[in-house]
């Protein structure tokens, strides 16, 4: 499927979001996958439906919803959008009261339906579906370990990882899980379901957002409360970093698999990848990162004629640089919704364009003006220039970058699709050098601890806040090195 321009095609690949990894005209980071169950509601695909489409922005490229009616599953996964994907008569099909469903952004060359979730599978005591958020680290490691012992993959996912090690354990299902998150190294938000039961799980750091929910009598669990927002569903809590939750005909059991270790949700869900609508950890999103910007004022004050952001995500935090400030924030910078987001364009000439075809600058706002452009992280510069130079197209006199997050110096291991450390360019250039790269007339990073406090929530007094900020630091929660392998990006 392809659109032409002079013959030449718009995009490659099979579909519109195939994934891209490095070659994407955006050099921002990408989302990594958002997860949606229900036990207990007889229009649970319908409630998965709309869950699922409330968390798109953490997966556009492939999404799956899997129910059971206590006897068999019914299920359906397609590449693309979850709008695409599903459609009155599909819908129809999906018929009983457990359900999980899952948006899906993948690395480049493991972009194709086999690895689509939810994944479903028959094995010894029936039928069993699994659905994640985030990267198993050592899944390598593991998957070596079982196909020496004689199991065979279907997937690349390292979510079969888990299917397998539960299936060859002797022990009842939820024990089997135990067992197998136990062995597991990472930050997931799993959910299993069988035709009786939905077991849900967190990491033992909590590097990957899940919160649960009522609706009724029925139990939602979610990446994201703004899924919750949009089903109607009461929020009740977080679901805690090393806590394992069996539903069943008996009700909720709350149980851990493992002690919780120190707590530490991945800062860049604070910082770009959550819906400004959602909250985590007693944190919402908008606020916190108005407080990003106000504490990005404070610390590296420029003075100018207008402040504006990069559309969507930095738009909270330059409104709060500019109530700061005094200086007025403008929509200098204009996102068009609709050209996807992993556009690929075929030459260099076209990817230039591709930009200014998502993003335009507002001439009659910023012209003549020095302008303080808000963004949230620097990956490997490309874009930044880009935007830099179209406000100076435009007529910005003055162009000054600040950046809501500490300088992205290494990989990410545990979701986000990072590109290799050499390609990060603060991993290996100072914040004057990467001034000059992108072509900015001043260039500042949020501190460490500026964010830790502008974040705030219930984990304020928690290390780091109760935040991962290894991209930032190289502090990572986990052991990261398992065989020498360095896995990174997001495995699910």
């Amino acid at each position: 499927m392809s659109d032409e321009l002079n013959n030449q095609p718009l995009w490659t690949g099979d579909y519109y979001n195939q994934g891209t990894g490095p070659n994407d005209i955006f050099d921002t980071l990408k989302e990594e996958c958002g997860v949606f169950g229900v036990y207990g509601h007889s229009g649970a695909a319908s409630l998965s439906y709309y869950g699922l489409h409330a968390l798109q922005h953490r997966g556009e490229e492939s999404c799956g919803i899997c129910v059971s009616d206590h006897t068999e599953f019914h299920y359906h996964r397609g590449m693309g959008l979850v709008k695409e994907v599903f459609d009155k008569d599909t819908m129809a099909t999906l018929t009983g009261d457990i359900s999980i469903g899952h948006v899906r952004y993948s690395t480049s060359g493991s972009s194709h339906l086999g690895n689509a979730q939810p994944l479903v599978f028959r094995y010894r005591a029936g039928e069993l579906a699994l659905a994640t958020n985030g990267n198993i680290v050592n899944a390598p490691q593991i998957r070596r370990e079982l196909e020496e012992m004689g199991s065979i993959f279907q997937t690349t996912s390292d979510t079969e990882v888990l299917a397998h090690l539960i299936a060859r354990s002797s022990k009842p299902l939820v024990e089997a899980a135990k067992e197998a998150f136990r062995r597991i190294v990472g930050g997931f938000a799993f959910m299993i379901m069988t035709n009786e039961q939905l077991i849900v799980a967190s990491d033992p750091n909590g590097l990957r957002p899940l919160t649960m929910g009522r609706l009724g009598d029925a139990y939602i669990f979610t990446s994201e409360t703004c899924a919750l927002e949009t089903i109607g569903a009461e929020i009740v809590r977080d679901v805690k970093p090393g806590e394992l939750l069996v539903l069943d005909q008996n009700g909720l059991h709350e149980d851990f698999y493992t002690e919780p270790q120190r707590k530490a949700l991945c800062s860049m869900e604070y910082i770009y990848f959550a819906r400004p609508d959602s909250d985590m950890n007693g944190a919402n999103l908008h606020s916190a990162r108005k407080r990003m910007g106000s504490m990005m004022a404070r610390e590296s004050f420029i003075d100018a004629d207008l402040v504006t952001g990069v559309p969507d995500s930095s738009i909270s935090a330059a409104i709060g640089y500019a109530e700061q400030t005094g200086i007025p924030y403008e929509l200098g910078m204009i996102k068009n919704k609709y050209t996807g987001r992993t556009f690929i364009q075929p030459s260099q000439e076209l990817r230039e364009q591709g930009v200014k075809m998502k993003l335009s600058a507002v001439r009659r706002v910023v012209e003549g003006k020095r302008v303080v452009m808000i963004d949230d992280s620097i990956v490997r510069g490309t874009t930044s220039r880009r935007i830099v130079n179209m406000l100076r197209d435009a007529g910005a006199i003055e162009v000054h970058v600040r950046i809501t997050s500490p300088p992205f110096k290494n990989p990410c291991f545990y979701g986000i699709d990072t590109p290799d450390r050499r390609d990060l360019i603060a991993s290996s250039k100072t914040v004057e050098e990467i001034r000059q790269e992108i072509n900015a007339d001043s260039l500042a990073f949020l501190s460490r601890e500026g964010l830790i406090e502008a974040v705030g929530g219930d984990n304020k007094d928690d290390y780091k806040g109760g935040m991962c900020m290894a991209c930032f630091d190289n502090d990572y929660p986990t052991q990261t090195d398992f065989g020498g392998e360095e896995q990174f990006g997001c495995g699910c």
